[in-house]
């Protein structure tokens, strides 16, 4: 039940200016969905069945499949994770620069830089756009580098002159990160995951990572656009609504379980972060499963 956001290192493989990877049910085992961001933009597409988006902050579910859209060093989850249909995954992650500094600054780029630039909330596709552009996707890996790298900005470019998706709006832990902020935000990450359960101390994590309380509140902020506080409380709501699929434990259980002393204030915290309560949030994950 961890849910500490891990620095995914992402390398293309020789040849290849980004990376792509498929996903079955014979290589499932293998792929472990978990918290984690990255520098690079990902299209996720899954062929089929029923889950959920967490994206930073966002929540919601997905029925039939899905094609998403997300921006650099915004924390998610797999999205496969709660699928138990047969289905496909492929992810397709770039960075910005995957053809050069100066390419998405090219005129003919125009479309798919504003695509870019609306990916750093979220963005889920229609199911017309998902079939006909999942299947291209499935097709990728036949390609040889070249014709591969051609059909990836064509399809870049149909999801830019799409008018048929939704932006999710996450918020989220959205990091421009350089190597220091990395260390940092490892560090408090590894704190908040040790010690969410108890009462987190501003001063501790501060110590951690060298810096004087008022410092890193400051810091804390201006990277993440949040207090410490609301980091802790996000982190235990998240770590809530994965004990919520457990239908054994009550809700007064899993605020405890999640941190919280207070059944008010957890249900409160709850609403807030991902718009329903805890009892509505579990109909869903049976709507989903069932």
């Amino acid at each position: 039940m961890k849910t500490k956001a891990t620095l995914e290192k992402i390398e293309p493989v020789f040849g290849s200016s980004f990376t792509i990877r498929r996903f079955d049910p014979d290589t499932a085992c293998n792929h472990k969905p978990y918290w984690h961001f990255h520098p690079e933009y990902e299209i996720v597409y899954i062929s089929n069945g029923r889950g959920k988006r967490h994206i930073g902050d966002h929540i919601s579910f997905f029925e039939d499949g899905d094609l998403i859209l997300l921006g650099p060093n915004l924390p998610h989850f797999g999205f496969s994770e709660e699928i138990y249909e047969p289905h496909v995954e492929i992810v397709v992650q770039m960075k910005e620069d995957f053809l050069g500094n100066a390419f998405i600054s090219k005129p003919e780029m125009s479309a798919i830089k504003q695509l870019f630039e609306r990916s750093r909330h979220g963005i889920s596709f229609s199911e017309r756009i998902r079939k006909q552009v999942g299947h291209r996707l499935e097709q990728l890996h036949e390609k040889n580098s070249f014709d591969r790298l051609l059909e990836l900005l064509s399809i870049l470019q149909e999801l830019a002159q799409s008018t048929e998706y939704e932006v999710l709006n996450a918020e989220g832990f959205t990091l421009e990160v350089n190597a220091q902020d990395q260390g940092r935000i490892n560090v408090v990450y590894e704190y908040v995951e040790q010690h969410f359960l108890d009462n987190t101390r501003l001063d501790e994590v501060a110590s951690l990572v060298n810096m004087t309380t008022p410092a890193f509140c400051r810091y804390f902020k201006k990277l993440t656009r949040k207090t410490f506080s609301q980091f802790v409380n996000e982190y235990r709501i998240a770590h809530a609504c994965r004990l919520l699929g457990d239908e054994s434990l009550s809700i007064a259980a899993i605020s405890f379980d999640s941190g919280f002393n207070n059944l008010s204030h957890f249900n409160r915290q709850f609403k807030a972060i991902t718009g329903s309560s805890p009892r509505e949030y579990r109909k869903n994950i049976k709507k989903v499963v069932s």
